[in-house]
């Protein structure tokens, strides 16, 4: 069983545009409303392909409820937490080209006996899992100590944990000793604060999240693919998609292919790419099952020359 953590979920309405044009009265298209945060969407993608994975969310309003009531909708199994504030509601608006305008609301506040029933959810859930994977952004005020308590926490327990955050949330996952953590380009660029133009760029920042505590980084490049560096190597994946729909959880998606797969080597990093392109094909927030992937365009290739993680392309 995979256990994700979104401590900042989201109800997600997704609205297909003709074109954005600012002041206008435009109308929609098709809508899409879907379960949201990085961690939901892991589960809902594990679910949709066979693989047990159970949420813990916080939920908190009308929009907590509706969210609650979606999930056990798909099916997903769940561990719902009430909390007193709000649960947030994000806007996508999509484009036929594949551009993506985002509009997420901050979120609700979690008070810290909030954060302690959530952090002791997670701790006794965790006894039966494969992996504990703490996803998304961090409610608003949370400090970062007590997000990395949690990480720390888990690690000590001896379990596997995947972090796919960003700012400071990310590196405290990396400094607790996250076995695995996934972030996109902009991610990785502010955790090792250089601007990542080349892909030895990419890598060389890879090589510090590692050195810095994470065990394997998987970062996802958008439409360039995604990079796997570990203790056997660096491998280079690439999974085209013809007709883009929608870019919101893509990320997610890959993630939810490569822990599906075990997490490593090449036939994961395939695994992930496929979910992750597929996703991208998909309206809203929607995530694969086994009739959308296609493995067939995949590329990978093992990095030819080592040292180039040590130097500039």
């Amino acid at each position: 069983m995979i256990l994700t953590v979104t401590l900042n979920p989201s109800v997600d309405r997704a609205l297909e545009l003709d074109v954005l044009v600012r002041g206008e009265v435009l109308r929609a298209g098709d809508s899409h409303i879907d379960p949201g945060g990085k961690g939901v969407n892991v589960s809902r993608a594990l679910l949709a392909n066979g693989v047990r994975s159970t949420a813990v969310v916080p939920a908190g309003g009308a929009e907590g409820d509706q969210l609650v009531d979606m999930l056990k909708a798909e099916g997903v199994d769940m561990l719902a937490v009430p909390i007193a504030g709000r649960t947030r509601s994000n806007i996508t608006l999509a484009e036929p080209d594949g551009t993506v305008t985002k509009i997420n609301e901050a979120g609700p506040v979690l008070s810290e006996s909030e954060f302690t029933q959530i952090c002791e959810a997670v701790l006794t859930a965790a006894g039966s899992a494969e992996w504990v994977v703490l996803c998304g952004s961090l409610p608003p005020g949370l400090p970062i100590e007590a997000f990395t308590g949690l990480c720390e926490r888990l690690v000590t327990a001896g379990v596997r944990v995947a972090v796919d955050s960003s700012g400071p949330a990310l590196r405290a996952g990396v400094a607790a000793g996250a076995a695995l953590v996934k972030p996109n380009r902009e991610e990785l660029a502010e955790a090792v604060g250089t601007e990542l133009v080349t892909l030895g760029d990419v890598l060389a920042a890879c090589d510090k999240l590692r050195e810095a505590g994470a065990g394997t980084v998987l970062a996802s490049l958008g439409s360039e693919g995604a990079v796997l560096v570990d203790d056997s190597g660096v491998l280079i994946g690439a999974a085209p998609v013809s007709v883009p729909r929608s870019t919101v959880g893509a990320g997610d998606a890959m993630l939810a292919g490569f822990l599906g797969a075990g997490a490593n080597g090449e036939a994961a990093l395939i695994e992930g790419l496929a979910w992750g392109a597929a996703a991208v094909s998909l309206p809203g927030s929607r995530m694969p099952g086994p009739g959308d992937l296609d493995r067939t365009h995949i590329r990978i290739d093992r990095d030819p020359d080592p040292l180039r993680r040590l130097r500039r392309d």
